[in-house]
């Protein structure tokens, strides 16, 4: 027994599983070779070995098909991306940039393939203020805005402790220049009073 446990071991160990997942049942099923396994002569049904594995899909799903959606509705407004649109605005700060293309729509404030909401966390007041100038028109429901956005990012909530703490300064040492009749920064050459 101990070695046909051993056999079967060995046997599994040089299998390969693919990492595709599917949303169904699925049953894989090694049957019994007459190399691989010693049963007793009196056994005389086929042994084989079956393993059944069904995976739950998870909450990502959606937020991924939700996504997808985004990108599709996205690729049907602006034909050719954001590159072949003319761009309405541009806002730059420090190292971050948002372009912006306006269209009649409904409108809808699609932020990096995601909706405004989910982009902003939910942030009532960053919805509101992305929203202030078409609110300012009267033309909340006339137009969508898609924004492509990239450096900088959201503010982090963490950002208050771990500033208390002082994990979030930079180290501003640099090396000093050097001077001139000096070796380096501060170095002097060697003096002799001969």
């Amino acid at each position: 027994m101990a070695l046909s446990v051993s056999n079967l071991a060995s046997s599994l160990s040089s299998l390969s599983f693919s990492s595709q997942v599917s949303q169904g049942p699925a049953t894989l099923s090694f049957p019994r070779t007459n190399s691989a396994f010693s049963l007793p002569a009196k056994s005389a049904h086929r042994a084989s070995l079956s393993i059944s594995a069904t995976v739950a899909a998870p909450a990502e799903v959606a937020e991924d098909n939700d996504t997808m959606e985004l990108k599709k509705y996205v690729k049907s407004r602006l034909p050719g991306g954001f590159a072949a649109q003319k761009i309405i605005g541009t806002g730059r700060r420090k190292c971050a940039i948002a372009r912006v293309v306006l269209q009649e729509g409904t409108g809808k404030v699609i932020i990096n393939y995601r909706d405004a909401k989910e982009y902003l966390q939910g942030n009532p007041l960053w919805l509101q203020y992305v929203k202030v100038p078409l609110v300012t028109l009267g033309y909340e429901n006339s137009y969508d805005v898609f924004v492509k956005a990239h450096g900088g990012g959201l503010c982090a909530d963490h950002r208050s402790p771990l500033k208390k703490e002082g994990l979030l300064t930079r180290d501003a040492r640099v090396v000093e220049r050097k001077k001139v009749g000096l070796k380096k920064a501060r170095k002097a050459p060697q003096f002799s009073k001969r």
